[in-house]
């Protein structure tokens, strides 16, 4: 790459990086959206779809921080609200291609309280009481064609009584459109990774400079609800050819719509009536959260790309690098950005930014980049140019690689320790990621929660001790390591795979039976982790003692490690 292109590509990820410095991407961003969660964006990604690189898959993300046991009406998608995905693939700001998704509830048995009355093994089961159906229509410069209809929405992951197979059962909702395109569209684990919580006690690093590994994933083990796509690159591509040099930027954003009046019946029902009204928006992460102040949240979310040149005041003087240096000292480059604003809007030239574009703020895709053999989690700045904010992938860690690029690392003389040390010490999501569509993880179980305690009458509790590797080596190409380094954090395990595989991670007593299953599915390859409470299967503490974290892939064992319960 030219080093002019370099200097440009910089330029555009500190503009990105702005708004990086204190949230998830969309878990609670507005006061609209947090009374009203079942419009929320939380994420959208888009990227080339790794194991199928002429197509390009986009996953939205919607109704944050799902409790995986919030029965017995666990969430959905709502009936009364249109849920889109916005491309432009002429660089104008205007959305050409649309995709709108409406749903419908169905209930079997209404005299019931029971999401399922039974075992479900396939989604059209009577057992299902409770499911949904959707629609999917595409609009091409407003012009509409229905791509399906009555299509399945993957249930809630209840339980292993409830859905003894859960995997499976989520596989059947995987669908193909009458264009060629597939789709997925039910609950999935939330992909996304950040420390929340120190986040959001004053910009908290738990350990300065935080890239100690040390952090707490605040959206481990919750859920959200997901629609994916993956469409031909060819209906995406502005002639139907394939990218090429003057036709492969895509610019994306999600929405979704609710009817402008709703009224409450005296029955305990409601109405609507009206226009539809844009009420949630998302496209590049963090914005809506950090560079839109407090008053104008909703308004964000309300607006069409073509208008936000009314915000552009917020970013040219971003209050968030000064808080870095107000707070840990940390020298940054000075304000005003103005050579911010361009890329901001537009892309990065010659990475994604389209000729002639028209300044608006979405996530930008260059489809002709292929996708990387070994994709490196900080994307651009570690010269993986299929990695943010070249699109967004699943692994993608933008919240390290917006600290440290809101702290300067790309501006001459800014990179050097702590700024490019920068981080909130979560490297990786909390299950792996599927190597095929919709390639996000499978939902936590409700029986299983990971938020749920159990309580048991004299259990003063137990803790892991540090372990060693004992037993079976690494098979070289997998490999398990505890996340910590104390007692306190040893039972989270870490494991890595360079090539997918399906993987089983089990807790085995001494004797050689299985204490617990944590992981049992197919995997893409990647660093993930997992953590033992210290329980059985059943919720039962077990007793102090010596135990074994057993790795496998594909059937055969890759690693085994020791741990002591004191």
């Amino acid at each position: 790459m030219k080093s002019r292109t370099l200097r440009a590509l910089c330029l555009g990820l500190l503009a990105l990086a702005i708004p990086a410095v204190t949230l998830a991407s969309s878990h609670s961003e507005a006061p609209g959206t947090s009374r009203d969660r079942l419009i929320d964006d939380t994420d959208l990604y888009a990227f080339v779809s790794p194991d199928a690189p002429n197509t390009v898959t986009i996953v939205g993300n919607w109704v944050p921080l799902l409790e995986p046991n919030a029965g017995p009406n666990f969430y959905a998608f709502d009936d009364n609200a249109h849920y889109y995905m916005h491309i432009d693939n002429v660089g104008d700001a205007q959305d050409h291609i649309e995709y709108r998704f409406q749903f419908t509830t169905h209930v079997r048995n209404g005299n019931t309280f029971l999401y399922n009355v039974g075992p479900v093994n396939g989604l059209a089961d009577n057992t299902l009481n409770v499911y949904q159906t959707y629609s999917v229509t595409r609009f091409d410069d407003g012009v509409p064609t229905v791509l399906g209809t009555d299509l399945p929405v993957a249930p809630a992951n209840v339980g292993p009584a409830s859905m003894p197979h859960y995997d499976q059962l989520a596989s059947q909702a995987v669908r193909t459109l009458s264009d060629g395109s597939k789709v997925f569209v039910g609950p999935r684990d939330d992909p996304f990774f950040v420390d929340l919580g120190a986040i959001f006690d004053l910009l908290t690093i738990r350990k300065v400079p935080g890239n100690h590994g040390r952090g707490k994933d605040g959206v481990a083990g919750y859920n959200v609800m997901t629609i994916a796509l993956q469409v031909p690159a060819t209906r995406l591509t502005k002639d139907h050819l394939a990218p090429g040099a003057g036709n492969s930027i895509i610019s994306l954003y999600d929405s979704a719509e609710r009817p402008a009046t709703r009224v409450l019946n005296m029955d305990g029902t409601s109405s609507t009536s009206g226009e539809f009204v844009q009420v949630s928006r998302l496209g590049m992460p963090l914005v809506n959260e950090v560079v839109i102040p407090l008053s104008m949240k909703d308004k964000f979310n309300a607006a069409a790309p073509t208008s936000d040149g009314q915000f552009l005041n917020f970013v040219t003087n971003p209050e968030l690098a000064g808080l870095l240096h107000a707070l840990y000292g940390i020298d940054v480059p000075p304000a005003p950005r103005n050579d911010l604003v361009a890329v901001f809007l537009t892309g990065v030239p010659g990475l994604n930014q389209p000729a002639g574009v028209v300044g608006c703020e979405k996530l930008r895709l260059n489809m002709a980049i292929p996708p990387a053999a070994s994709p490196n989690r900080f994307g651009v700045i570690a010269g993986d140019l299929a990695g943010f904010p070249n699109g967004r992938r699943l692994g993608d860690d933008i919240v390290d690689i917006s600290e440290r690029v809101v702290a300067g690392v790309l501006v001459p003389g800014f990179n050097k320790a702590p700024n490019n040390q920068l981080g909130d010490g979560v490297d990786f999501n909390d299950r792996p990621y599927l190597p095929v569509f919709p390639y996000v993880a499978p939902p936590f179980s409700g029986f299983d929660s990971p938020h749920a305690q159990v309580n048991h009458p004299g259990d003063d509790g137990v803790a892991l001790a540090p372990a060693e590797l004992e037993g079976e080596a690494s098979s070289g190409n997998a490999s398990l390591a505890f996340a910590g380094r104390n007692p306190a954090s040893a039972q989270d395990l870490r494991y890595s795979l360079t090539g997918n595989a399906h993987v089983t991670l089990g807790i085995f007593d001494l004797a050689g039976r299985k204490v617990r299953t944590l992981v049992d599915q197919d995997a893409a390859a990647g660093t993930f982790a997992a953590h033992w409470d210290g329980r059985s299967e059943d919720g039962s503490t077990m007793t102090r003692g010596v135990y074994f974290a057993r790795f496998t892939t594909n059937g055969r064992a890759a690693d085994t490690r020791k741990i002591v319960l004191e």
